[in-house]
């Protein structure tokens, strides 16, 4: 069977095509500048050239692209957005409007005669087919499996940062483990609006898999030979953007905080570390400086500390001694390998096909 396995995050897209016939080591393998980031790149052309835009579309990552857009409106150029596309930048269509863009309808879109129309999607498997066709190589998935980090639609009036702890502790209640954040889209709670966006653009065949960015990376790094014999484990993920720490036993999750790489220093994230383990981080701690929350439902005693992530770099000096995970020899396709793996949990019919292709690698 094949699988298409893409881990969009802040600075870059991963993706993964996993053909369990061959070994993973053969798997087609690319690392390609986020979609956030490239319709930034759009933004920032027309901001040269003085150009009023048109976003449509649908709802994607922010990041990148809510900077470029902020610059093109302080520049005094327009900016029209259809209601999907606007809510990219936030989920209150009446923010965005107060930072000068005008909401139109997708009947309104063609008679504005403006040149630079410019769509807003995470996903777009037309782009990636056309691509692999270069190179002779058939796209026809079995399965498709996307990685995202989604806020969620907070209601008005509650910290979105503490609204998404809200709902990963509600999640995890489920379970306990890893698997709590993975969904098929009949499983997909509503107020995951960017992952709703993903099943809306992805409108094919094939069964779809979704699941968190920090938790597919985690999944994955956890089935590093190294990593394997160590059970009781402390994993962090370093994104471009954001850092997530889970203690786990086995599978089991005993505890996880999130924050912005860009605001933890090696000395502040050692310390959330330390206070995880031993039980002592607050909810509101971390999303007091600036991040967004943790969980601690048991403490745990001296795990194993392994780091994955393109910042992993963060703690390379650390006292702590950090294992720095590389599954398959590639630490950028972590998350994609996970992704690999939550297909296998989720479709018992081809797990044992898909679990030997990964243990084989």
């Amino acid at each position: 069977m094949r699988l298409l396995c893409l881990d969009i995050g802040s600075g870059t897209q991963d993706v993964l095509r996993l053909d369990t016939e061959q070994s993973v080591e053969n798997a087609i393998q690319m690392v390609l500048p986020s979609p956030t980031v490239l319709v930034a790149q759009k933004i920032k052309a027309a901001t040269t050239r003085g150009d009023p835009i048109v976003l449509v579309g649908e709802t994607m990552g922010g990041g990148p692209c809510t900077h470029a857009l902020r610059q093109h409106l302080g520049a005094g150029f327009k900016v029209y957005a259809t209601p999907p596309a606007a809510r990219s930048f936030s989920d209150y269509l009446e923010r965005v409007a107060s930072w000068g863009v005008q909401l139109v309808s997708s009947d309104e879109v063609a008679s504005l005669k403006i040149d630079t129309l410019i769509r807003m999607e995470d996903i777009s498997l037309d782009v990636i087919e056309k691509a692999l066709s270069c190179w002779d190589i058939r796209f026809v998935p079995d399965v498709v499996s996307v990685a995202i980090l989604d806020h969620g639609a907070a209601p008005a009036g509650e910290s979105q940062r503490l609204f998404r702890f809200r709902q990963l502790e509600h999640l995890l209640e489920q379970t306990g483990t890893l698997e709590s954040f993975i969904f098929t889209p009949a499983e997909l709670p509503a107020y995951f609006t960017r992952m709703q966006a993903v099943v809306r653009s992805l409108d094919r065949k094939a069964p779809l898999v979704l699941m968190d960015t920090g938790a597919a990376a985690v999944l994955r790094a956890s089935l590093d030979r190294v990593v394997a014999a160590h059970p009781h484990r402390l994993a962090v993920n370093l994104g471009n953007s954001h850092a997530l720490a889970f203690l786990l036993d086995g599978s089991r999750v005993l505890g996880l905080f999130e924050h912005h790489t860009s605001r933890l220093s090696q000395a502040k994230l050692e310390e959330l570390l330390g206070k995880l383990i031993s039980g002592e981080l607050g909810l509101r701690e971390g999303w007091e400086d600036g991040g967004h929350g943790s969980l601690v439902m048991e403490k745990g005693e001296g795990p194993f500390l392994v780091a994955t992530g393109p910042r992993r770099s963060l703690l390379a000096s650390s006292s702590l001694s950090p294992y720095f995970a590389t599954p398959f020899g590639n630490m950028m396709l972590a998350g994609c390998f996970g992704l690999a793996q939550a297909v296998a949990i989720k479709f018992p019919e081809w797990r044992d096909e898909i679990e030997r292709a990964l243990l084989t690698g």
